[in-house]
């Protein structure tokens, strides 16, 4: 994520099916875990499954909410859900396993193995794909592609899909900068096809999901009977949980069309991590950043001050968020069948908690008068192009920087504020004569102070 001051409030996209097997560590608090996810079942922000566990041992495996809300069917720790963007790692693990075999290279140009792309693609290489990279256009941007949503019940190939972007513009020059890209992992899909000679989920299904036991995931199709399968909703601005979009499952192909469980996804991380596919040298270049915190379908980041390997998820009627801390061989997954920020939000409470940090909650935010809000609001300024702005809806506070969307933030004192987007907190100063004048922003272990205007 950028890091740079007019960024700070930047929204992070920025997380069961085993049981408790032995006693968990005290330190991992495993009732705090608890308290955060049910905080966000109660306000109807969360529906699915998680699972904690450090190394092979589960701290919590549960489900929540419902797997089917017209029949009233519960989820369970054994639902198999859509994965979205979660699934990049596989594509990009099953690219590193055929390098292993010498059938390809990461720094190969793409043309190499697709003939027909355009000349503006010639310094495209698998490196570019996997990374974000390489300027091609994200066909998931409406801005570009405003057609997307027509077509997503309809099935395609990934010929047809790679031919909807491939002579466009390039957004920018191959290796300049970082910008997230379906397309790029869609192209990689049928790179895998043309070196293995096999269809991408049979290739998949035969080289990474049977051989690691993982018997519970697999590429998704829209006419398949699939035992155990979540249904996903869509959570509407004003609460309404509604159907979502129909989506064939061929239109997000190798940028995320695999479904999973928690069970099966801390196998994964466990034998991604552990040397079981790939070589421990293999996985170090998966795991390195090339543009900002994104390496190859994982990103690399630091959560309450430890190191971890992460992707998020979003498809239709889903939204997941998988982490693990391979210092503590910790892993945090949470699938869940209501789209919204919820996972992303849980999987980074759950690892502070487990670190030993505090977490707070909006439900546990303390009774400011409104007069009293009312007093904080305006505008509060760092520098000449970056400002806050301090708005108040009935009881609720919220800020919008600069150049980035409102979020809400909630009391902890009667003068101090936190945001749950975001680790960030605000603290308001009066001056001797009882007017506020400062804001006080801290975050990342800096501290900002901003003056009212």
């Amino acid at each position: 994520m950028p890091r740079s001051l007019t960024l700070l409030l930047t929204l992070i996209l920025a997380l069961p099916a085993l049981s408790q097997t032995k006693p968990a560590p005290p330190s991992l608090n495993p009732a705090r875990m608890e308290q955060i996810i049910q905080a966000h079942v109660a306000d109807r922000s969360f529906m699915g499954a998680v699972l904690v566990a450090r190394g092979d041992q589960v701290v919590i495996s549960k489900a929540y909410g419902a797997a089917d809300l017209e029949w009233n069917v519960p989820n369970t720790t054994t639902g198999k859900f859509r994965l979205g963007s979660v699934a990049k790692q596989f594509t990009a693990a099953a690219i590193l396993l055929l390098e292993e075999r010498g059938k390809l290279s990461v720094n190969d140009p793409v043309k190499k193995y697709l003939t027909d792309a355009p000349a503006t693609w010639d310094a495209i290489t698998l490196h570019h794909l996997l990374t974000h990279t390489s300027g091609i256009p994200n066909l998931t941007d409406l801005s570009k592609f405003p057609d997307y949503y027509a077509k997503l019940p309809l099935k395609t190939t990934p010929a047809e899909t790679i031919a909807r972007f491939k002579d466009r513009p390039l957004d920018f020059a191959p290796g300049e900068r970082m910008s997230y890209s379906n397309s790029g992992y869609i192209v990689l899909g049928a790179i895998i096809e043309k070196v293995s000679g096999m269809s991408y989920a049979q290739f998949m299904q035969e080289n990474l999901f049977a051989p690691l036991g993982m018997k519970d995931t697999g590429y998704d199709t829209a006419d398949r009977v699939l035992p155990q399968r979540v249904r996903g909703y869509q959570a509407e601005p004003d609460g309404t949980i509604i159907n979502p979009a129909f989506i064939h499952m061929s239109i997000p192909f190798a940028a995320g069309g695999f479904y999973s469980t928690t069970a099966d996804m801390l196998k994964w991380q466990l034998a991604l991590t552990g040397g079981k596919l790939l070589k421990p040298e293999t996985f170090t270049r998966m795991s390195t950043p090339f543009k900002g915190e994104y390496a190859y379908g994982l990103n690399v980041r630091n959560i309450a001050g430890h190191t971890t390997f992460s992707h998020g998820g979003g498809i239709e009627g889903f939204n997941t968020f998988t982490l693990y801390c391979p210092e503590e061989k910790l892993s945090v997954i949470v699938l869940g069948n209501l789209s919204g920020r919820a996972p992303q939000n849980i999987a980074r409470y759950l690892t502070q908690v487990a670190h030993g940090q505090s977490v707070q909650l909006a439900s546990e935010a303390v009774k400011v008068p409104a007069t009293v809000l009312a007093e904080y609001v305006g505008t509060y300024r760092f520098a000449p192009d970056f400002a806050m702005e301090v708005t108040r809806e009935g009881d609720q506070l919220s800020v919008q920087a600069t150049r980035q969307r409102k979020a809400p933030i909630y009391a902890e004192s009667q003068t101090v504020f936190f945001a749950t987007v975001v680790e960030a907190k605000f603290e308001f100063v009066r001056d001797a004569a009882g007017k506020v004048t400062t804001l006080i922003l801290r975050q990342g272990g800096r501290e900002m102070k901003a003056t009212r205007e």
